[in-house]
């Protein structure tokens, strides 16, 4: 059963091969027996996943039929979940218990979905290797001695390893693409405003956003079905109809053009990734895709820009946790200053803490016209840019990440060497762009992964070229040895 994506899943539970409430039970059981070895998991919820387990059994019963009707997955810890601690990998929400469930996920509740637990994360989603996890970090299952990606590489690697089909996870600015790469996976960000932020604990509120983690670009779509929709109670929720995402993937590639930037191919990417991508894109032409070289002049500065921008918003989000009202408190403070300073100062890690510095700076006075102001209008530039280029193509493709996953520790007294692994992935966010990654071969046994980004609200388009790729190709149903 661990071997099956979400849609084996649910042609197997609507076939009663087996039953919503077996699943589960020989899933926690795996994940109790191999988690260990991962650290993929911050908390499970076995006790809970009884009684939804057998409500959708019921439900299958009356004859309801739906792809997520008896589903077991795992929610990324930022997601509150009421009842259940929510500690986005931080010693400052350990204790928290969130006292309702974030939209997403009650509606993949609703949808019959099976919640196993709540998976490791880099602290408040700030880092690419999620090793800055209160929790302990996580370890690629494809090689424990290096890093799954981040800041969903507890969601990645657990659906990785085949401890559950496919689970939530955000995307600031490549947190889902780059695990994905890293660990095998598909990973889909949406555009922003597609999948409600409501009861997602914020790192940085223009660029988070949430989306799928699974082995197949199907899985996605079904995953993505349940998620997305309007959120009046998110304000950048954009109030677009959520068309059939698996009714899009069966689409022909004949004539679809797609774009590759040269600005990828710089002396910063690894030659086998770059091999890799351009057999991708051989692939996509046998399958009629049209291939046209474009430019994207100002990625170059989306780096320093990305991180000036997010760590000025999670200094801002972050200013919540102060010791009063809820999460990690000092013990016996002399008064009211020294309660914010001994709680601050134990609660967050250093690199969230390096964050928070680097963005009260930035906004600091003096400074918010050098700094903040100008990576805004970086950010325009970038946006003008994937817009001027979309009017040549309909896809772009590169490489997800610049190298393969690196060994555990490895950047961890260079933080700089580390956010430059996001270079490829952090201009969707600033666009405000979906952006999918798919596996495409292995380096040194390690997995690799290419994107693709297209124009708001075509994550249908994307999920369709995915598939089509897959549908061609194996490199998705390649398994971790010993998983």
């Amino acid at each position: 059963m661990h071997h099956m994506t979400l849609a084996e899943i649910a042609r197997g539970l609507a076939d009663k091969k087996f039953s919503s409430v077996e699943l589960p039970q020989v899933l926690l059981a795996r994940i109790a027996q191999l988690d260990p070895q991962l650290n993929s998991f911050i908390s499970l919820t076995e006790e809970l996943a009884l009684s939804p387990a057998q409500a959708a059994a019921a439900r299958r019963a009356n004859g309801e039929s739906g792809a997520l009707l008896g589903a077991p997955i795992a929610h990324k810890d930022l997601f509150c979940t009421q009842g259940i601690r929510t500690s986005c990998g931080s010693k400052m929400l350990d204790n928290f218990k969130a006292p309702y469930d974030a939209t997403v996920v009650a509606r993949l509740a609703a949808a019959g979905t099976v919640t196993l637990g709540k998976t490791n994360m880099d602290e408040f989603a700030m880092g690419s290797a999620n090793e800055s996890s209160y929790y302990g970090a996580v370890k690629n299952p494809w090689n424990l001695e290096h890093v799954p990606g981040g800041s969903s590489g507890g969601s990645a690697a657990a659906v990785a390893a085949r401890l559950l089909p496919a689970a939530t996870a955000t995307d600031p600015g490549g947190s889902i693409r780059q695990p994905a790469a890293f660990t095998n996976l598909t990973g889909l960000k949406p555009t922003y405003g597609r999948v409600s932020r409501w009861g997602m604990i914020a790192y940085a509120s223009s660029l988070d956003q949430g989306g799928p983690l699974a082995r197949t670009a199907e899985a996605c779509a079904i995953l993505l079905q349940g998620m997305a929709g309007f959120d009046p109670n998110d304000s950048p929720s954009i109030d677009e109809p959520v068309p059939d995402y698996s009714a899009s993937l069966k689409g022909s590639l004949q004539g679809l053009r797609i774009g590759v930037p040269k600005e990828y191919f710089s002396a910063g990417l690894d030659p086998r990734i770059a091999e890799l991508v351009h057999n991708s894109v051989k692939e996509l032409e046998k399958l009629g895709a049209v291939i046209k070289e474009i430019s994207l002049p100002n990625m170059q500065h989306a780096i320093p820009a990305y991180y000036v921008i997010a760590p000025a918003e999670a200094s801002s989000n972050l200013s919540r946790f102060d010791g009063v009202r809820f999460g990690h408190r000092c013990e016996n403070p002399e008064n009211l200053i020294d309660l914010y300073k001994r709680s601050r100062g134990e609660g967050f890690g250093a690199e969230v803490q390096r964050r928070i510095m680097v963005g009260a700076s930035a906004l600091s006075a003096g400074y918010y016209d050098a700094y903040y102001l100008k990576a805004q209008k970086i950010r325009r530039l970038v946006k003008n840019d994937f817009m001027a280029a979309f009017n040549e193509v309909d896809i772009i493709l590169g490489p997800t990440t610049p190298n393969p996953a690196w060994k555990l520790g490895a950047k961890n007294s260079d933080p700089v060497a580390e956010y430059l692994e996001d270079v490829y992935t952090i201009t969707a966010n600033l666009a405000g762009l979906p952006g999918l990654s798919m596996p495409a071969g292995f380096v040194d046994g390690l997995p690799v992964g290419v994107q693709l980004l297209a124009p708001y609200f075509q994550e249908g388009r994307l999920l369709n070229v995915a598939h089509q790729y897959q549908l061609n190709t194996d490199w998705h149903t390649r398994t971790p040895t010993g998983f």
